[in-house]
């Protein structure tokens, strides 16, 4: 199957038409998706399982999250070997924080093509269910908001600020797709207006969906749950985070005990599993490979000799340099981004130490860490004020979560609320700084995308 489209062929689109003709090649040219079917009028996917099917095509619809965010962040660092070895200019770009030309084209693939890519086959399939008057369709109805909510707050947290209550209104969002029609313009929402809707996707979603479905593979109603739960801790409305967050624990809090874990092995958390309420990964850019992005030795010695996550997640190579082996997915292919129980966790207890109980914000802290530490070596923490508890929250959330493409936008919205934070990186004797609250915390859209719609670009 051949979706690639002659350059010829798309100058002058707009950049969602662009995805659009793709998807279109995809979802019509092509009928491998309806397995051994040959009639050509199930090209259009007028039954239940033909959309089940395209909301199932994986590698589209779950993987290729951004991984923007994560390569902008302060988890890891390049060596200036590994700088210099990296492919793309783009890449290196983004790396150094510049203000513009962070990705590559669309023939390399880049983290908006994938975003409206995936967007794309969520709108046809909830065109499809309305258009065929298809009947059942609640599950797979919830799944396609669920799926095209997660993508847009994955999108939001690359290319817009930080969500502020008192300027939302006016700061710049996303293009709001919800109809697969390719001919309507792009037009920039804002930050607000963005938010908005990803949240009526997934309070909708969670009153179609089931509590489990048959695999993580599929958006369930505590998948939908716990991306409420992000949601709304990203927003900073705290109570709500909570509220979700405990609404989902309630339904499936299983945690891995790190013991039962085999540290020598070259991935010791398997995939699919306990913790995993939605498998979904990030797009393998040159920057945040396996191979290359190195530990900074601080936040490696910042654990435990008795915190097992020292030998789970990390291993240490010839040249004493820290490499991440933590990967929820089990292997080296794909960065597991998906909402997990431990992420809500550690959700709950930020939340319930924002609204000042701080007795339950370390009692959902603790018991999250004594299934990461050696057995009967683990110390509880405690805190005398909601301070202290934040502060130990928010380094155990780092420790816990990393490499999962959650820290550039909780840097972003602790800036937000004035912890100050400065990143720094030095490549090749240069020292490249990223203030708090900078401009480029909002990513630069590609800028071919810029000159297709005539949609405004992040300010500079």
């Amino acid at each position: 199957m051949n979706t690639t489209l002659n350059k010829s062929r798309i100058k002058g689109y707009s950049a969602v038409f662009v995805v659009l003709v793709i998807l279109s090649t995809i979802l019509s040219g092509c009928s491998r998706f309806l397995d051994e079917k040959s009639d050509s009028n199930l090209a259009t996917p007028t039954t239940l399982e033909d959309n089940q099917a395209l909301l199932d095509r994986l590698s589209d619809v779950l993987g290729n999250f951004a991984s923007s965010g994560m390569a902008s962040s302060d988890e890891f660092y390049l060596s200036d070997a590994d700088f210099d070895a990296l492919e793309y200019q783009e890449d290196k770009r983004l790396y150094t924080w510049q203000k513009d030309y962070v990705s590559t084209n669309q023939g390399v693939g880049n983290d908006w093509f994938y975003c409206y890519k995936a967007i794309y086959i969520s709108n046809a399939v909830l065109h499809n269910l309305d258009t065929y008057a298809i009947s059942g369709a609640e599950n797979v109805r919830g799944q396609a908001l669920a799926l095209r909510a997660i993508r847009y707050l994955d999108a939001a947290q690359i290319w817009c600020l930080a969500y502020n209550s008192a300027t939302a209104q006016g700061d710049l969002g996303l293009p709001l797709r919800l109809d697969p029609d390719m001919n309507i313009p792009s037009v920039r929402s804002s930050v607000k207006q963005t938010y908005d809707q990803i949240l009526k996707d997934l309070h909708e979603a969670v009153n179609l969906l089931p509590v489990k479905q048959i695999a993580a593979t599929r958006p369930s109603k505590v998948t939908a749950l716990g991306y409420l739960a992000r949601t709304y801790l990203l927003m900073g409305d705290y109570e709500k985070a909570l509220t979700y967050s405990l609404q989902a624990l309630s339904l499936q809090n299983t945690l891995m005990d790190f013991n039962t874990l085999n540290p020598a092995d070259s991935y010791p958390i398997k995939d699919m599993n306990a913790e995993v309420l939605l498998r979904a990964t990030m797009r393998i850019s040159g920057p945040v490979r396996f191979a290359v992005a190195k530990i900074p030795l601080n936040l490696y010695q910042s654990y435990s000799d008795n915190d097992l996550r020292k030998t789970v997640y990390f291993r240490v190579n010839p040249n004493g340099e820290v490499l991440f082996k933590g990967n929820y997915t089990g292997g080296s292919t794909a960065k597991m981004t998906g909402v997990t129980v431990d992420e809500l966790y550690l959700i709950a207890a930020e939340s319930y130490a924002h609204v000042g109980d701080i007795t339950n914000a370390m009692k959902m802290l603790n018991d999250l860490l004594i299934t990461r530490w050696k057995t009967g070596t683990f110390m509880a923490f405690t805190a005398s004020s909601k301070e202290e508890a934040l502060q130990i929250i928010k380094k155990e959330r780092q420790k816990e979560l990393l490499f999962r493409g959650l820290r550039w936008a909780d840097i972003k919205r602790y800036n937000r609320d004035g912890a100050g934070i400065t990143l720094t990186r030095t490549v090749k004797g240069q020292t490249y700084l990223l203030p708090p609250n900078d401009l480029r915390y909002a990513i630069a859209i590609p800028e071919d995308i810029i000159k297709l719609t005539g949609m405004p670009q992040n300010p500079r």
